[in-house]
């Protein structure tokens, strides 16, 4: 285990303060010491700032945010299959887009993110008002927890859009604001407290907002902000990722995997903000979705910690090129064997997926067999607890690149530029170097990906809507590179495709309303002020 396990996210336990829902004030104390008791001094403060980052451990669990950004997108299919876990039908609504407002995944993305907020403001305001004494550090660590509460806020932005700014931790019902509103907010809040962060990134910063973690949270913000505002940003994005690309720290790594092992920490140059998992502490816990129970026997593994439900869609597949590496490393491909005798087939991933549902003609059609599963992070199970030790690079180098490369494409500026640094990314994932450099007319191609509903044989029997993706080269790019990294719904939303198209058994919702998610029904219900987004 890394020792950078047991940092900010870890140190944080429910017996120090209990957190709370943003609209749901009755606490829950789960121990003796409560707020009133709970007296905080300097040694505290790490451990209490760590409860404004710890909820970030969800996007990798379960119904957590890789969910909301994956499974409504053309990536990642959730079929039933012979042994169950539909869930209710929970993971089919959000593939079709018919999910509701009592739907879990966008429910726990908005109480998780009001979770992280209201740390963040009541360690904010216990440092303010000296309740919390911090000596010299107080400007600094009021600009982390703003930056850390902004980055919150960013994800409500994209995934809800219309949601209170709560800015103190305080008893009074929070007014709904408009998307605008809360984009504006982002911005000033970062672009203010910026002088005042880090600009180290070692085991100190490592998993916490230091100056570049904010930069890059600004960029996605502005690179998304026409979607956001109905304005666009390009070069603002582009200002914040040439700020990142000067400082002169990050590179890429050398090797496409390197990002996604547990031994990837700190020391990872193409890191530029991670969130730290740990088996024993803070597992990583996706992965039950991936691989089906028979998998203990190709792992070597006795643990029944499996469900293998979760796999790749076809039409996704097929758009890789030939000679990408990245297919290999981020996919489970054809026939698993045992561990311990490589000569007995366990089961095999077939690029092939008739159907959300199990059945037909009383046959079984969503074989554990079908689908390509994710192996992009290995495999590195701990069957004493159930979890991995992948850290998960939510910011990481490549996107400063590709962001720099789309607002230059976008601004037409330096495009050959925009094709180069393309072509950086894509050196490591090919052998042959000339498979691995585009041009800019390759970029600005229609997408490879063949979209349209797909019958039982994996044929499109209705194709939908075919008009050409504006920079489709650089969509395939976004989509390959970062494959199951929690981003492909907001990709899909900045080019176009999530309300156009139609994938798999998806069929295009093209009043576009699924593009934010419901507010979930409890919080309406709680607070009068709020407002159900427009469609539901």
């Amino acid at each position: 285990m890394k020792n950078i396990k047991i940092g900010i996210y870890t140190v944080i336990t429910g017996s120090l303060l209990s957190l709370t829902g943003c609209f749901n004030l009755d606490e829950t104390v789960f121990s003796e010491v409560t707020e009133n008791s709970f007296i905080p001094t300097n040694k505290d403060v790490a451990a209490l700032m760590a409860s404004a980052y710890s909820p970030l451990n969800y996007i990798y669990n379960w119904q957590g945010y890789f969910d909301l950004q994956e499974e409504p997108a053309d990536v990642i299919i959730t079929p039933t299959r012979p042994n169950g876990w539909d869930d209710g039908g929970t993971y089919r609504r959000m593939h079709l887009h018919t999910w509701t407002p009592e739907s879990w995944q966008p429910r726990n993305t908005y109480l998780t993110a009001y979770s992280g907020i209201n740390s963040a403001n009541r360690v904010k305001d216990q440092i303010e008002s000296d309740q919390l004494p911090v000596g010299d550090k107080k400007d600094a660590i009021i600009a982390e927890l703003r930056a850390i509460r902004a980055l919150w806020y960013s994800i409500l932005l994209d995934s809800h859009g219309n949601v209170p700014i709560v800015t103190q931790f305080t008893d009074e019902i929070p007014k709904q604001s408009k998307r605008q509103e809360v984009y504006d907010f982002i911005v000033k809040e970062l672009n203010d407290v910026l002088p005042d962060l880090s600009e180290e990134n070692n085991s100190v910063t490592y998993g916490r907002m230091n100056k570049w973690a904010a930069y890059m949270t600004l960029a996605r913000v502005y690179l998304n902000a026409e979607v956001y505002t109905g304005t666009a940003q390009w070069q603002n994005a582009l200002n914040c990722v040439n700020e990142v690309i000067n400082s002169g720290i990050f590179s890429l790594s050398s090797d496409y995997s390197d990002n996604f092992t547990p031994e990837a920490d700190f020391n990872n140059k193409e890191f530029i903000f991670a969130v730290p998992y740990d088996s024993k502490y803070s597992a990583f816990g996706q992965h039950h979705k991936w691989y089906p129970s028979i998998a203990k026997e190709h792992f070597g593994n006795k643990s029944d910690y499996f469900w293998g439900g979760s796999c790749a869609n076809p039409q996704f597949i097929n758009s890789y090129e030939p000679g990408d590496k990245r297919l290999e490393k981020s996919w489970l491909i054809g026939p698993q064997y045992r561990a311990d005798d490589p000569n007995v087939l366990v089961w095999t991933c077939l690029n092939y997926l008739p159907s959300l549902t199990c059945m037909k003609d009383g046959k079984d059609y969503t074989s554990i067999d079908y689908g390509y599963r994710v192996m992009k992070f290995g495999y590195n199970y701990d069957s004493n607890t159930g979890g991995w030790s992948n850290d998960f690079a939510y910011y990481r180098y490549a996107e400063t690149l590709m962001i720099k490369a789309e607002c230059l494409l976008r601004l037409n500026q330096n495009e050959s530029e925009a094709a180069n640094l393309i072509s950086q990314i894509r050196s490591r994932a090919f052998d042959d170097a000339s498979l691995a450099n585009v041009t800019v007319e390759d970029l600005k191609k229609d997408t490879r990906i063949k979209y349209g509903t797909l019958n039982w044989d994996n044929e499109i029997d209705n194709p939908g809507d075919q008009s050409p993706v504006i920079l489709g080269g650089l969509y395939d790019e976004w989509g390959i590179e970062f494959v199951c990294e929690a981003q492909r719904r907001t990709q899909m939303i900045r080019f176009g495709t999530y309300s156009t198209k139609s994938w798999f058994n998806h069929e295009a919702v093209k009043d576009g309303h699924t593009a934010l998610f419901p507010i979930p029904l409890a919080e309406l219900q709680a607070n009068e002020n709020l407002k159900q987004n427009p469609g539901y």
